[in-house]
């Protein structure tokens, strides 16, 4: 299928061939018949991809603040790395689609294949959308309307935030897509409206729509005074899109004493005490369609909110649009101003930056006579020509997410890997890095990869929930496997894991399993491992961790997805104490730092009498660098900083320089890993080891299934 894509270096708009999303959990699979363009979000994307630096860097300056302290923190070339892969990851736009339903995913009630249906799906052939942000559409309104509603939802919440009442004054600052829906929601609850922009063509457009008056901005503190009799208006909706702080600022002149003021676009927040102080003024920053939105259960995990206790959830205020829309209270085919073809979809985007009067842009997709979906759904997409075989193996990739495109595939492609395949969940994702690492084919089924007659050795990069079964999978289907760490996030899944490699063992040879467990592999630890060789007597180790902050809601903290960091991410340390010790671990204590449950004190007790401590911290500043590991042993000290300087006490010769690039280590772990499948020699870390560590880190997690 295709689906539009944005690169963020600057690149016009593209059309690309991406492998289809898979019906999910919850979810809705749709089949587009008409999406819309947003004349404000997707040209402030496309102005933003096309800035050089500077412009990107003015445009977003808490980012410039973030870069500065990344590079005082892991050094300025891994800085520069770091900003030059997220450059390019394209985006894929859109966000106000309408289609019809061709599959419905499990747990999913109400919708049935054929329904026409709005959503927050991209610009693409195929989208799947969470049951949760989807709603059907009534008779009688045609799709590339229905299209709007999500948009229209966007205004409706910022509308309920401000509670207008029957007979209220009411002024709308900005008259684009978003502004000009507000102006009719605003009279559809009974309030005058005053439109307030800097395009006449848009003023006699809101006028045509229901507002009472309209003015240029700057003539709109005294048009509200005339349009309020004096008395200031109740309440003002801004949906501009400025740098500046004025339309904040006027608004709050044109209020009434306590007004309120909802700040639906994108402006600049320098506010003045005076203006809301003196008036007692509200001001509410309004969060796209409604509540739901940005919650990963609501739209991930597609769990609604009840309905008795929030009304209105981002779902149930496109329904909302939707009702107004087919009652003919809400008109939004005046605002779709340019249609083109999915085929032409580049050449809408350069309209929307020639064109400052484009408003709403229809995208319209081939029918089912041109296009049958059951071609749409194909589960693989080509990139390139048919590999050949590679003395580095030939690997398929499952997992096409941040860490995979910025680390993983970049190592592969270093150690001189044929990249036969990469598995994602459908999507750019996919194909995208499929097409940057030159690897012959995308899809969106994890096993076609495992099960491929042309793939020697499988990389999992997924969540952490999928590890073990992937893993088991590739043993089962005698493939080699990497897996990113952890192997496992309860008892049961490494259980299996041991079970299949046994299985495997027993009949021949098994195959080659490896975890990435970086930092091992990093130049600093290889160096502190050879001058600790010949250091004896027991080591004292203490790895601090300064992980910083994340949000409860992450992925990560999900016990049943990511297992919970302890378990995600502390296990990394776990296995550098172990390498560090090169001692087995004989007992494991946790003491958790208070409450919080991504902090703990980890200590280890190992066959020779050596002692590590793992902090695994939440709670500190990102100003400080992320890493410290400490070594005592035999008299001596040695100080691993951030994995960019090393410092030795007691040894001679050692030089403490820091280095431009922090290097933990993934390209060498991939190449260990390669270079021992092409030999046909031992992992680069046993089995055994790794089902310690793995068993240890189990232990380590308070509340984690074995502990």
């Amino acid at each position: 299928m295709r689906e539009v894509l944005q690169s963020l270096r600057g690149a016009s708009a593209e059309l690309a061939d991406v492998a289809p999303p898979r019906p999910a959990p919850g979810h809705l699979l749709i089949r587009s018949v008409a999406s819309v363009v947003s004349a404000g979000t997707e040209r402030m994307l496309t102005e933003f991809a096309q800035a050089n630096l500077v412009g990107k860097a003015r445009q977003q300056p808490e980012r410039v603040r973030q870069v500065i302290d990344k590079a005082r923190s892991d050094g300025l070339m891994s800085t520069v790395d770091a900003v030059r892969a997220r450059l390019d990851e394209p985006l894929a736009m859109g966000y106000a689609n309408a289609g019809r339903v061709v599959a419905v995913g499990e747990g999913v009630s109400g919708f049935s294949v054929g329904d026409l249906v709005a959503s927050n799906g991209a610009h693409a052939e195929v989208v799947s959308v969470p049951v949760t942000l989807c709603a059907r559409v009534p008779e009688g309104v045609p799709p590339d309307e229905a299209a709007m509603a999500s948009l229209a939802a966007i205004a409706l919440q910022g509308i309920r935030l401000a509670q207008p009442s029957l007979g209220e004054r009411f002024v709308v600052t900005g008259l684009g897509l978003i502004g000009l829906l507000a102006v009719q929601l605003l009279k559809g609850h009974g309030c005058q409206v005053m439109g307030v922009d800097l395009d006449p063509g848009r003023l006699e457009l809101a006028l045509a729509l229901g507002a009472t008056e309209v003015h240029q901005a700057e003539a709109a503190v005294a048009g509200a005074e005339l349009f309020s009799g004096g008395r200031g208006v109740d309440g003002v909706i801004v949906t501009a899109s400025s740098r500046s702080s004025e339309p904040i600022h006027q608004a709050a002149e044109m209020c009434r004493q306590r007004g309120r003021i909802v700040l639906v676009g994108v402006t600049g927040l320098e506010l003045q005490r005076s203006d809301f102080y003196e008036k007692e003024l509200s001001f509410q920053v309004s969060c796209s369609y409604g509540p739901g939105r940005y919650d990963p259960r609501y739209e991930e995990g597609a769990q609604d909110y009840p309905y008795g206790f929030v009304r209105w959830t981002a779902a149930r205020n496109m329904e909302a649009a939707l009702d107004m829309m087919a009652g003919g209270q809400l008109q939004v085919a005046p605002l779709l101003t340019r249609r083109f073809s999915l085929e032409d979809a580049p050449r809408a985007y350069e309209t929307l930056q020639s064109d400052p009067g484009a408003l709403g842009i229809v995208l319209e997709y081939p029918t089912e006579a041109v296009a049958p979906t059951e071609g749409l759904l194909a589960p693989e997409v080509a990139i390139s020509a048919a590999s050949t075989p590679s003395p580095a193996g030939r690997v398929g990739v499952i997992g096409a997410g941040q860490f995979a495109t910025r680390v993983i595939l970049p190592a592969l492609r270093a150690a001189g890997a044929d990249i036969v395949a990469v598995a994602g969940r459908g999507g750019p994702a996919a194909a995208v890095a499929a097409r940057r690492f030159g690897a012959g084919r995308a899809t969106n089924d994890a096993m076609a990869v495992i099960e491929a007659p042309d793939v020697d050795v499988v990389f999992v990069l997924t969540r952490h929930d999928t590890h073990a079964a992937l893993v088991e999978a590739a043993l089962q289907a005698g493939k080699h496997v990497f897996v990113e760490k952890p192997l496992a996030i309860d008892r049961a899944g490494l259980e299996r894991v041991l079970a299949a490699y046994e299985k495997a063992a027993a009949s021949g040879s098994a195959p080659l399993v490896g975890v990435g467990f970086n930092r091992r592999f990093a130049p600093i630890t290889r160096r502190m491992k050879e001058l600790l060789s010949a250091t004896p007597g027991p080591r004292a180790i203490d790895i601090l961790v300064n992980a910083g902050a994340v949000p409860a809601s992450h992925w990560t903290q999900d016990p049943t997805v990511g297992g919970g960091r302890l378990i995600g991410e502390a296990c990394h340390f776990i296995d550098l104490a172990r390498f560090l010790a090169g001692s087995p671990i004989t007992d494991v204590r946790t003491t958790p730092l208070g409450s919080t449950p991504d902090s703990a004190s980890i200590c280890l007790a190992h066959a020779d009498g050596s002692v590590s401590t793992v902090g695994y911290y939440s709670n500190g500043s990102k100003r400080f660098p992320k890493e410290r590991i400490t070594v005592l042993a035999g008299g001596r000290v040695l100080v691993n900083d951030n994995f960019r300087r090393l410092s030795a006490s007691g040894w001679t010769g050692v030089r403490s320089r820091p280095q431009l690039r922090q290097e933990k280590g993934h390209a060498d772990e991939v190449k260990a890993f390669l270079e021992a499948v092409r030999k046909g020699g031992s992992a680069p870390i046993p089995f055994e080891e790794i089902v310690e560590v793995t068993a240890a880190t189990l232990l380590a997690a308070p509340g984690a299934p074995g502990s």
